[in-house]
């Protein structure tokens, strides 16, 4: 069988190289327990006031979600919130250290293609640092050639990010992955951000593949771009007990919700399936030399 030959991997990030729905509802539950114990304020009463914050601010991971509750920024008014609810924080950090790991084969693939002498992009809707930090954390940076993400939301006022660095400025930096900023406001499927990564990269679209796990928005932004497209249907988790969660306080606004529901309606037949894993991408594709930008 004649695999065809492709330059680059262009790939999704969440729940296609990692469960990011695990990771979040483990990550976030940890956090939300230790704040109703230390607070004593009830789950169904702060759920609402976490969307309206992640709403403000376009993510579900917004650092500084516990300065802008408001029943918390009332019941510990003048104190300093992270020193109250520390162990709240530590906890988040544990299970983010216990809980970020890739799927099985996905090393392996991304280091075959690398080998073969392709480049590896990450084209991802989370914002800047939280994609930073987990592709250095998972031993990536380097195997990515490039990353391109939204950029970060604003750091509260009177808030300097030196104060909330533990470590030197370096420290959060890519030593060799390149990282580049979508542009604002755009949300997948878009395939001129899509068209937009391989000019950048310098290749065409038939030198590319693209890998993700949503049909209606990954999968149908290939297509529409013309790069070959694979559905990472492994990475599926809108039937689970953790997405529901992220429903309740999830930063999408009805408008989103709303956008979710019409382009869901088309219907989407990707080219390649990934069943299991990550790793099957190699019985459908063979990877070749990219030339450095």
């Amino acid at each position: 069988m004649n695999l065809p030959e492709k330059k680059v991997l262009i790939t999704d990030l969440d729940n296609t190289l990692f469960d990011w729905v695990e990771l979040w509802h483990g990550c976030f539950s940890a956090m939300l327990s230790e704040i109703v114990s230390i607070s004593g304020v009830p789950t169904e009463e702060l759920k609402p006031e976490i969307r309206a914050v992640h709403q403000r601010h376009g993510t579900s991971e917004y650092s500084f979600l516990l300065e802008e509750l408001p029943s918390i920024r009332e019941k510990y008014k003048g104190q300093k919130l992270t020193d109250v609810f520390a162990p709240a924080i530590n906890s988040y950090r544990q299970k983010r250290r216990e809980l970020l790991k890739l799927y099985p084969s996905v090393p392996e693939t991304l280091l075959k293609a690398k080998g073969a002498g392709a480049a590896i992009v990450g084209y991802t809707e989370s914002m800047a640092f939280y994609s930073n930090y987990r592709v250095r954390r998972l031993g990536l940076d380097g195997v990515f050639d490039k990353i391109f993400s939204p950029g970060d939301h604003d750091i509260p006022v009177g808030i300097s990010i030196d104060e909330i660095r533990k470590y030197p400025a370096s420290h959060y930096e890519f030593r060799y992955t390149s990282h580049g900023h979508t542009p604002k406001h755009s949300l997948k499927p878009d395939p001129k951000v899509l068209l937009g990564i391989v000019s950048e990269l310098g290749v065409e679209t038939a030198d590319c593949v693209y890998v993700g796990d949503s049909l209606h928005k990954d999968v149908a932004m290939a297509r529409d771009a013309g790069v070959m497209d694979v559905y990472a249907e492994y990475g599926r988790v809108q039937h689970t007990d953790a997405y529901q969660l992220l429903r309740e306080v999830t930063h999408w606004s009805d408008a989103d919700v709303e956008r979710e529901k019409k382009i869901s309606k088309r219907d989407v037949q990707p080219g390649v399936t990934l069943k299991d894993e990550f790793g099957e991408l190699l019985q459908y594709v063979k990877f070749g030399i990219w030339n450095e930008i």
